[in-house]
């Protein structure tokens, strides 16, 4: 098998190194540290993330997504593959050599998707998007570093607490979806949207397209029904926190 061949390495925010790191002709990874974070041959859950979204919007006129990373474009080509020719697509990368990248030796993957005109691509913290825009979106798609349990910088976390959460749920126009990517299950976080005031679905999806590889988290999160009393929901999840507790 052939080796792994270093063909650059970014900064991070806070610390770390992000590498770009390629195997034969075809296969890429970026990695951080021992860890790594996406691979070409992995893009079934990111793809997953735009297509599930766009789903459970179904037919908008103009419909406006805001994706919070752009890692391999997965997420992106799905969005593009899934929305009308009058979608509006911003795209927030926070390091600027990812987007670098994209335009360089993972042009082949990308497959011209960042010159689509409903794609526009914004060297930008998501947090300051989000938070400036007021009902702007249909949907706010996240696949910002390892999801709710942060790895690659500090930050990000606060896409996911009580404020981020808010903050997102303020930008969303109405019955718009906030979607979520994750490496894995976070029940105190599913606890947490809902205490946000929203209805969740929990999906559960393979790394790889075709039904392969390791099982990934895609949390789906929609404007609680209007009669759907907060207090009570926040009463219900502290006595499911409390019961929990309980159990052996």
């Amino acid at each position: 098998m052939a080796h792994w061949t270093q063909l650059d390495a970014a900064p991070i925010p806070g610390g770390g190194t992000l590498k770009l790191l390629q195997r034969g002709d075809s296969e890429f990874s970026i990695t951080l540290g021992h860890n790594e974070l996406m691979n070409s041959r992995l893009r079934g859950s990111e793809e997953a993330l735009a297509t599930l979204a766009a789903g459970r919007l179904g037919q908008r006129a103009r419909p406006r997504f805001l994706i919070g990373g752009l890692g391999m474009g997965f997420t992106l080509r799905a969005a593009l593959a899934a929305l009308p020719a009058d979608a509006e697509i911003t795209v927030a990368e926070l390091i600027p050599a990812v987007i670098a990248w994209a335009r360089g030796p993972l042009a082949p993957i990308f497959a011209g998707c960042l010159d689509d005109p409903r794609v526009t691509i914004r060297e930008a913290d998501v947090t300051g998007l989000i938070r400036a825009g007021r009902a702007s979106y249909d949907a706010i798609l996240l696949d910002v570093d390892n999801g709710p349990d942060g790895l690659m910088v500090e930050a990000n976390d606060r896409l996911y607490d009580f404020a981020g959460l808010s903050a997102a749920k303020a930008a969303l126009r109405k019955g718009g979806v906030l979607a979520i990517w994750s490496a894995g299950p976070d029940r105190s976080f599913t606890q947490r949207l809902r205490m946000s005031g929203f209805d969740v679905e929990e999906k559960k999806v393979r790394a790889n397209a075709s039904g392969g590889g390791a099982r990934h988290v895609i949390w789906l999160a929609t404007q609680a029904a209007a009669n759907s009393d907060p207090r009570a929901r926040r009463a219900a999840t502290a006595g499911a926190t409390r019961r929990n507790a309980r159990k052996p």
